[in-house]
C-alpha cells in the first residue's frame, strides 16, 4: 500500500467487547519454521474468535489487508536483505518503513505490542512500542547463544579439547548477554519451557510467563499404515548444526551396523543437506513441507528422531506425536517439557543414549506403537484455542 492511501486505514478499525488489542510483531510468517508456524496458528485463532488482532511481518511487497477485527501488514525486505538460513531473513533496513508502520499502528490503536525476537521485524515492532508508548510483551523463541556457540565450534577444531571448551562457553555467555539487552526492553517476558522461564527471570528480573505452542490435531493425525513396510525414521526441521543433524547419520550408520532394517526421511533445508547426503544416501531428502502434504509425511512415520539439544519448544515433535508416531528426543531443551518419557516418547540424556534408544525402539514395533498412542492422547491436549485462551491471558495481566 502507499503511503497516499493511509487514510481508508483509521476507518477500518473496529470495536469489541473488551478484548485487549494485540498487534504481534513476527520476525517469521510465511517461512517453514516453529515461529512462523506459531504466529500463523495464533492469528489465525485470533481471527476466529474475532478478536481485534493486528500481526506485522517481513515478505516480499508492502501492504495491509483487513479481514473484520483482523489485520495483516507485510513490510517489503529490500534488495540488503540477508539469509542467515533459508527460512530466516534479516533486512538491515527495515526500519525504513517505521512511518507507514506508524500510520497503521496509530490506526489499529494497540493495547499491547508483542514481539518474537531480536530480528528485523521485532526491532521495529520495540521502536514503536516504546515510542508511541505501549506496553510491550517479548517471547523467546530461539537460544540464540546456544545457536552461536555450536556454529562457532567448527573454526576452532583445531584447539585442545579444554580450550575450546572454554572458548566456546565464552562465546554462548557473551551471545546470552547480547540477547538479554534486548529482551530487557518488553515490560513482560514469555518462553516456550519452564528452563527459559526460570533463566530469563532470573537474568532479567521480569515478570515471566510460560507460553505453550499448540498444534492441529485435525490436520496432524494417525495414518493407515502397511505392516509389512520397512520401518520409517523421520526428521523434520531446518538441516543446521544447532539442530545436531548428524547425529542422524550416527544413528542411520548403527542401524545399518546392527542390521536393523530402515528407512530414513528427511523433511527440511539448510546448510547441512550436502553433508547428510553423502554420509545418507539412502535416505530420502524431501525438501520443505508444508500442510496437508508435511501431514502425510508424518502419518507415514513408525519414529521421529529429533537430535536437537538446544530446542526452545520442538513444534515439530509435538506435530510427530499428534500424528501417532512415537518420538525420540533429548532429554532437555523444549521437548522435555511435554514429552513424557516411556508414554508418549523416549527421552534421551545424551547423543550415545539417543542412539542406543533409536536402535532399541526400532527393533520393537510393538513398543513404538505404544508410544504412538500415547503421543496422540497427549497432544490432544495442544490445542490453539487454549494456547490463545493462556496468550491473552498474559495479555490481561500486563494492562491490569
Amino acid at each position: 500500500m502507499r503511503l497516499a492511501d493511509r487514510s481508508i486505514l483509521v476507518g477500518s478499525v473496529m470495536t469489541s467487547d473488551g478484548a485487549p488489542r494485540v498487534a504481534l510483531f513476527t520476525d517469521s510468517y510465511f517461512e517453514a519454521n516453529g515461529i512462523a508456524r506459531l504466529s500463523r496458528s495464533i492469528t489465525a485463532s485470533a481471527g476466529r474468535r474475532n478478536l481485534p488482532f493486528l500481526c506485522v511481518y517481513g515478505g516480499r511487497s508492502t501492504r495491509v489487508s483487513f479481514d473484520g477485527p483482523l489485520s495483516r501488514l507485510e513490510l517489503r525486505r529490500s534488495a540488503a536483505a540477508l539469509r542467515l538460513e533459508h527460512d530466516l531473513t534479516f533486512d538491515p533496513v527495515l526500519w525504513r518503513h517505521y512511518d507507514f508502520a506508524k500510520v497503521v499502528l496509530t490506526a489499529f490503536r494497540p493495547d499491547i505490542v508483542h514481539i518474537t525476537g531480536p530480528s528485523d521485524v521485532g526491532q521495529l515492532g520495540a521502536l514503536l512500542g516504546h515510542r508511541m508508548h505501549i506496553p510491550i510483551v517479548g517471547s523467546w523463541h530461539t537460544n540464540l547463544h546456544q545457536y552461536a556457540a555450536m556454529r562457532s565450534a567448527k573454526w576452532f577444531g583445531w584447539m585442545p579439547r579444554g580450550g575450546r571448551t572454554r572458548v566456546l562457553a565464552a562465546i554462548e555467555d557473551s551471545a546470552l548477554a547480547a540477547a538479554l539487552l534486548f529482551y530487557r526492553i518488553p515490560r513482560v517476558l514469555m518462553a516456550p519451557n519452564t528452563e527459559l522461564v526460570n533463566l530469563l527471570a532470573e537474568r532479567t528480573g521480569k515478570s515471566t510467563y510460560l507460553m505453550k505452542h499448540g498444534v492441529d490435531c485435525a490436520t496432524f493425525r494417525p495414518r493407515a499404515h502397511d505392516p509389512n513396510a520397512a520401518l520409517r525414521i523421520g526428521f523434520v526441521g531446518r538441516l543446521s548444526a544447532e539442530k545436531h543433524v548428524r547425529l542422524l547419520a550416527t544413528v542411520n550408520n548403527e542401524l545399518v551396523a546392527r542390521g536393523v532394517p530402515a528407512e530414513f526421511v528427511v523433511i527440511g533445508e539448510g546448510v547441512e543437506r550436502a553433508w547428510l547426503q553423502r554420509a545418507m544416501p539412502a535416505a530420502q531428502f524431501r525438501g520443505v513441507l508444508e500442510g496437508e502434504q508435511l501431514a502425510r509425511e508424518y502419518g507415514r512415520l513408525d519414529l521421529f528422531a529429533f537430535p536437537s539439544p538446544s530446542e526452545t519448544f520442538g513444534l515439530a515433535v509435538l506435530e510427530a506425536m499428534a500424528s501417532g508416531v512415537g518420538v525420540l528426543a533429548m532429554a532437555r531443551g523444549g521437548p522435555a517439557s511435554f514429552v513424557e518419557h516411556n508414554v508418549s516418547g523416549w527421552l534421551a540424556e545424551d547423543d550415545r543414549a539417543f542412539i542406543a534408544a533409536a536402535v532399541a525402539l526400532a527393533r520393537d514395533r510393538a513398543r513404538l506403537a505404544r508410544l504412538g498412542c500415547g503421543a496422540r492422547t497427549a497432544a490432544m491436549r495442544w490445542s490453539w484455542d487454549v494456547v490463545t485462551d493462556e496468550l491473552y491471558g498474559v495479555y490481561r495481566n500486563v494492562l491490569h
